[in-house]
Protein backbone atom coordinates (compact mmCIF):
# COMPACT_ATOMS: atom_id res chain seq x y z
CA UNK A 1 0.00 0.00 0.00
CA UNK A 2 1.35 3.42 -0.95
CA UNK A 3 1.73 6.19 1.61
CA UNK A 4 -1.02 8.18 -0.06
CA UNK A 5 -3.43 5.28 0.53
CA UNK A 6 -2.25 4.61 4.09
CA UNK A 7 -4.39 5.69 7.02
CA UNK A 8 -3.02 8.17 9.53
CA UNK A 9 -2.54 5.38 12.06
CA UNK A 10 -0.63 3.30 9.53
CA UNK A 11 1.63 6.23 8.70
CA UNK A 12 2.34 6.80 12.39
CA UNK A 13 3.14 3.11 12.85
CA UNK A 14 5.44 3.16 9.84
CA UNK A 15 7.23 6.20 11.23
CA UNK A 16 7.61 4.57 14.65
CA UNK A 17 9.14 1.59 12.84
CA UNK A 18 11.76 3.85 11.23
CA UNK A 19 10.17 5.22 8.02
CA UNK A 20 10.84 8.97 8.22
CA UNK A 21 8.91 9.66 5.02
CA UNK A 22 5.72 8.33 6.67
CA UNK A 23 5.76 11.14 9.24
CA UNK A 24 6.45 13.69 6.51
CA UNK A 25 3.41 12.40 4.62
CA UNK A 26 1.28 12.62 7.76
CA UNK A 27 2.35 16.24 8.29
CA UNK A 28 1.71 17.13 4.62
CA UNK A 29 -1.75 15.61 4.90
CA UNK A 30 -2.76 17.72 7.92
CA UNK A 31 -0.49 20.78 7.83
CA UNK A 32 -3.23 23.27 6.91
CA UNK A 33 -5.54 22.32 9.78
CA UNK A 34 -2.68 22.15 12.28
CA UNK A 35 -1.44 25.56 11.14
CA UNK A 36 -4.93 27.06 11.42
CA UNK A 37 -5.31 25.83 14.99
CA UNK A 38 -1.86 27.10 15.96
CA UNK A 39 -2.41 30.49 14.33
CA UNK A 40 -5.82 31.03 15.89
CA UNK A 41 -4.56 29.98 19.29
CA UNK A 42 -1.34 32.01 19.24
CA UNK A 43 -2.69 35.05 17.32
CA UNK A 44 0.78 35.72 15.93
CA UNK A 45 2.22 33.99 12.85
CA UNK A 46 5.79 33.80 14.16
CA UNK A 47 4.71 32.42 17.54
CA UNK A 48 2.30 30.01 15.83
CA UNK A 49 5.07 28.75 13.56
CA UNK A 50 7.36 28.17 16.54
CA UNK A 51 4.63 26.43 18.52
CA UNK A 52 3.72 24.24 15.55
CA UNK A 53 7.35 23.29 15.04
CA UNK A 54 7.67 22.39 18.73
CA UNK A 55 4.47 20.35 18.49
CA UNK A 56 5.63 18.41 15.44
CA UNK A 57 8.97 17.65 17.07
CA UNK A 58 7.10 16.46 20.16
CA UNK A 59 4.76 14.33 18.05
CA UNK A 60 7.70 12.77 16.22
CA UNK A 61 9.42 11.94 19.50
CA UNK A 62 6.27 10.45 20.99
CA UNK A 63 5.04 8.57 17.92
CA UNK A 64 5.88 5.21 19.45
CA UNK A 65 3.78 6.12 22.50
CA UNK A 66 0.60 6.66 20.45
CA UNK A 67 -1.95 4.23 21.90
CA UNK A 68 -4.73 4.61 19.38
CA UNK A 69 -7.26 5.85 21.96
CA UNK A 70 -8.09 8.75 19.66
CA UNK A 71 -7.76 9.44 15.96
CA UNK A 72 -4.24 10.45 14.92
CA UNK A 73 -5.50 13.88 13.83
CA UNK A 74 -7.10 14.41 17.25
CA UNK A 75 -3.83 13.33 18.89
CA UNK A 76 -1.91 15.81 16.70
CA UNK A 77 -4.35 18.63 17.45
CA UNK A 78 -3.96 17.98 21.15
CA UNK A 79 -0.17 18.20 20.87
CA UNK A 80 -0.43 21.45 18.86
CA UNK A 81 -2.88 23.06 21.30
CA UNK A 82 -0.75 22.02 24.28
CA UNK A 83 2.39 23.41 22.63
CA UNK A 84 0.56 26.69 21.98
CA UNK A 85 -0.77 26.94 25.51
CA UNK A 86 2.64 26.09 26.96
CA UNK A 87 4.24 28.75 24.81
CA UNK A 88 1.63 31.36 25.79
CA UNK A 89 2.10 30.58 29.47
CA UNK A 90 5.87 30.59 29.13
CA UNK A 91 6.00 33.89 27.29
CA UNK A 92 3.26 35.61 29.29
CA UNK A 93 3.07 38.18 26.51
CA UNK A 94 -0.03 39.82 25.15
CA UNK A 95 0.35 40.07 21.40
CA UNK A 96 -0.86 43.38 20.02
CA UNK A 97 -0.02 42.94 16.35
CA UNK A 98 -3.12 42.05 14.34
CA UNK A 99 -3.24 38.82 12.40
CA UNK A 100 -2.77 39.37 8.71
CA UNK A 101 -5.99 39.20 6.77
CA UNK A 102 -6.43 35.99 4.85
CA UNK A 103 -8.30 37.19 1.78
CA UNK A 104 -9.03 33.68 0.55
CA UNK A 105 -11.00 32.85 3.69
CA UNK A 106 -12.66 36.23 4.11
CA UNK A 107 -13.52 36.69 0.47
CA UNK A 108 -14.77 33.15 -0.06
CA UNK A 109 -18.21 34.46 0.86
CA UNK A 110 -18.05 37.40 -1.52
CA UNK A 111 -18.96 37.20 -5.16
CA UNK A 112 -16.43 39.91 -6.09
CA UNK A 113 -19.06 42.26 -7.50
CA UNK A 114 -19.86 43.94 -4.19
CA UNK A 115 -16.87 45.91 -2.84
CA UNK A 116 -18.91 47.35 0.05
CA UNK A 117 -19.82 43.87 1.29
CA UNK A 118 -16.22 42.76 0.81
CA UNK A 119 -14.96 45.66 2.93
CA UNK A 120 -17.60 44.95 5.58
CA UNK A 121 -16.48 41.30 5.81
CA UNK A 122 -12.84 42.30 6.21
CA UNK A 123 -13.82 44.76 8.96
CA UNK A 124 -15.98 42.11 10.67
CA UNK A 125 -13.05 39.68 10.67
CA UNK A 126 -10.81 42.31 12.27
CA UNK A 127 -13.42 42.92 14.96
CA UNK A 128 -13.71 39.20 15.72
CA UNK A 129 -9.92 38.77 15.91
CA UNK A 130 -9.64 41.80 18.18
CA UNK A 131 -12.35 40.42 20.47
CA UNK A 132 -10.71 36.98 20.58
CA UNK A 133 -7.50 38.63 21.80
CA UNK A 134 -9.34 39.65 24.95
CA UNK A 135 -10.07 36.06 26.00
CA UNK A 136 -7.69 33.99 28.07
CA UNK A 137 -5.79 31.26 26.24
CA UNK A 138 -7.96 28.40 27.55
CA UNK A 139 -11.23 30.05 26.48
CA UNK A 140 -9.77 31.03 23.12
CA UNK A 141 -8.50 27.48 22.48
CA UNK A 142 -11.91 25.99 23.31
CA UNK A 143 -13.77 28.48 21.11
CA UNK A 144 -11.33 28.04 18.22
CA UNK A 145 -11.81 24.27 18.28
CA UNK A 146 -15.59 24.22 18.79
CA UNK A 147 -16.86 27.34 17.02
CA UNK A 148 -14.22 27.93 14.37
CA UNK A 149 -12.85 24.47 13.56
CA UNK A 150 -16.15 22.65 14.06
CA UNK A 151 -15.05 20.05 16.60
CA UNK A 152 -17.63 18.62 18.95
CA UNK A 153 -17.34 19.41 22.65
CA UNK A 154 -16.16 15.84 23.30
CA UNK A 155 -13.50 16.08 20.57
CA UNK A 156 -12.29 19.44 21.86
CA UNK A 157 -12.12 18.00 25.39
CA UNK A 158 -10.02 15.13 24.12
CA UNK A 159 -7.69 17.48 22.23
CA UNK A 160 -7.24 19.80 25.20
CA UNK A 161 -7.06 16.99 27.73
CA UNK A 162 -9.90 18.10 29.94
CA UNK A 163 -13.49 17.16 30.69
CA UNK A 164 -16.30 18.01 28.25
CA UNK A 165 -17.90 20.10 30.99
CA UNK A 166 -14.75 22.21 31.14
CA UNK A 167 -14.97 22.85 27.40
CA UNK A 168 -18.64 23.80 27.71
CA UNK A 169 -17.78 26.17 30.55
CA UNK A 170 -14.86 27.75 28.68
CA UNK A 171 -16.98 28.19 25.55
CA UNK A 172 -19.87 29.64 27.52
CA UNK A 173 -17.68 32.10 29.40
CA UNK A 174 -15.79 33.00 26.23
CA UNK A 175 -18.99 33.61 24.30
CA UNK A 176 -20.34 35.71 27.17
CA UNK A 177 -17.20 37.85 27.05
CA UNK A 178 -17.37 38.11 23.25
CA UNK A 179 -21.06 39.07 23.07
CA UNK A 180 -20.74 42.68 24.25
CA UNK A 181 -17.51 43.12 22.30
CA UNK A 182 -19.19 41.99 19.09
CA UNK A 183 -22.70 43.38 19.65
CA UNK A 184 -22.12 45.95 16.89
CA UNK A 185 -21.10 43.30 14.35
CA UNK A 186 -23.62 42.03 11.83
CA UNK A 187 -23.25 40.10 8.60
CA UNK A 188 -23.37 42.40 5.60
Amino acid sequence: MSMLESTDAELLQRYAAGDDEAFAQLVRRHKDRLWAVALRTMRNPEEAADALQEALISAARRASQYRGDAAVLTWLHRIVINACLDRLRRNKVRVTDPLPDDPDRVLAFVDGDDPEREAALVEMRRDVISALRQLNADQRAALVLVDMEGYSVDEAAEILGCAPGTIKSRCSRGRARLAPLLAHVSLP
